[in-house]
């Protein structure tokens, strides 16, 4: 499958999130090809400031793999994760980062010295339109 499928997929995770009254990011893990972890941010269902779909996600793959690390492993979210959930990607050795919309107030990209993993390999902008729509269209709706 290419990006562009998995990221729909993960676009389907933050309509679930929308629909619930959180902010819409949605999470895929694939490994080999594979779909091993989807998940939403549940911040608001769980009152848990750390359950951001990202977090959840890579609880959710290390158990199905039975290991720590996701290195054979790519992260699909349709927003550029923030330092908290780069630093989880980073030590759990992700082997490639794909995200849809950047997010220059909260993103990890704003950080400097680089948070992730240095092996980890970074696509950015796949579906970037849909994925930053959606985002906007959530806030406009909560003002």
């Amino acid at each position: 499958m290419s990006h562009e499928l998995f990221m729909r997929k993960a676009l389907e995770e933050a309509a679930f999130a929308a629909e619930e009254g959180e902010i819409p990011v949605g999470v895929l893990i694939t490994c080999k090809g594979k779909i091993i972890a989807r998940a939403h941010n549940q911040t608001e269902r769980l009152q848990d400031v750390t359950a951001h779909a990202e977090m959840i996600a890579i609880t959710m793959a290390t158990a199905a793999l039975g290991g720590k690390y996701l290195n054979e492993c790519t992260l699909y979210v349709t927003l550029e994760p923030c330092t908290m959930c780069a630093g989880a990607i980073a030590w759990a050795q992700l082997g490639e980062l794909v995200y849809g919309a950047s997010d220059p107030q909260r993103g990890y990209k704003r950080l400097s010295p680089p948070v992730l993993h240095p092996r980890t390999k970074v696509t950015g902008g796949i579906l970037e339109t849909e994925c930053s729509q959606l985002v906007k269209k959530f806030f406009q709706e909560k003002r």
